[in-house]
């Protein structure tokens, strides 16, 4: 049996006499920490792009940048109804609250302010809505310079039909299929008895001012508007024209202008003449030159 011998030693050991011998270090002298002075050239890092992009121009963020009209005209030109108003279109297409309201407002202000010589379009397709709200806007259609035609389409209701009819006189029109609606304010009351009482009180108020308007819209009488505003009132655009809310029907690129009637028609002939003398009415005097 081979006995297992171990390799030399010096195979895996170097031999002492191989090894680099390095002179002996001086002695370590005293240490005294001292401050460096600052650096009189700072160093600067900067990051670059490809390709390169100007963060002074491309990143300048404005807490307080003021709004002009031109900018915001450059950013309504992303979407439909900024593109509507710049050709001085305003839309209002859905119910009327705060929010809508407040729109329609800063958009007439704006459209007025840029060049009241020049008409401004609205377009009404509203089943109405908040009183408060609607008032604001009609009382802005006053206030503007510019002229305000007010357009209906589809439905003018409740609340609507006054901002149509606040439109400038003359220049209130609706499409032949729309259906204009008028009617009183709506609304209730609950709590305690006093609070009932002051809900009431202004409810009545309303009620008179929404009567009062469209009086002044339509040329009626001020007792007819009332009694006609009892109950929901639907309109053709003819009936419309007729009552006096609006002034014409646009039938496809042409209106169709149209006299309100009035509330009563005063006749021309009188029943004591007529008995009198007969005949005079049933055979009239006609000259020659007309008898064909």
């Amino acid at each position: 049996m081979e006995s297992l011998s171990s390799p030399a030693r010096s195979s895996y050991y170097p031999s002492t006499t191989n090894l680099r011998h390095f002179p002996p270090t001086k002695p370590l002298q005293s240490f005294s920490p001292r401050r460096l002075s600052p650096p009189h050239h700072s160093i600067k890092c900067s990051l670059h792009s490809s390709p390169p992009f100007d963060y002074k121009q491309n990143l300048k963020i404005s807490s307080s940048s003021p709004q002009t009209p031109a900018t915001a005209m450059r950013g309504a030109e992303s979407d439909a109804m900024g593109l509507l108003l710049r050709e001085r279109i305003v839309f209002l297409g859905t119910q009327i609250d705060d929010f809508v309201a407040d729109a329609i407002i800063s958009q007439l202000l704006l459209l007025d302010a840029q060049d009241p010589t020049k008409d401004i379009r609205l377009f009404i397709n509203s089943t109405g809505g908040s009183l408060s709200s609607s008032m604001a806007i009609y009382d802005v259609l006053k206030l503007v310079r510019a002229d305000v035609s007010t357009i209906a389409l589809g439905i003018s209701a409740s609340t609507a039909s006054i901002i149509l009819g606040g439109g400038t006189k003359g220049k209130r029109l609706a499409m032949p299929n729309t259906r204009i609606m008028i009617h009183q304010p709506l609304g209730g009351a609950s709590g305690q008895a006093i609070d009932v009482e002051i809900q009431a009180r202004e409810m009545m108020h309303n009620k008179e001012n929404v009567t009062r308007i469209i009086a002044e819209s339509t040329g009626r009488s001020y007792d007819q508007v009332q009694k006609d505003i009892d109950r929901d009132r639907y309109m053709s655009p003819i009936e419309a024209v007729e009552y006096g809310i609006i002034d014409g029907v646009i039938d496809q690129d042409s209106i169709i202008p149209l006299e309100p009637v009035p509330d009563r028609v005063k006749p021309t002939l009188s029943y004591d003449a007529i008995s009198k003398d007969p005949e005079k009415f049933l055979n009239p005097d006609i000259p020659d030159d007309e008898i064909y």
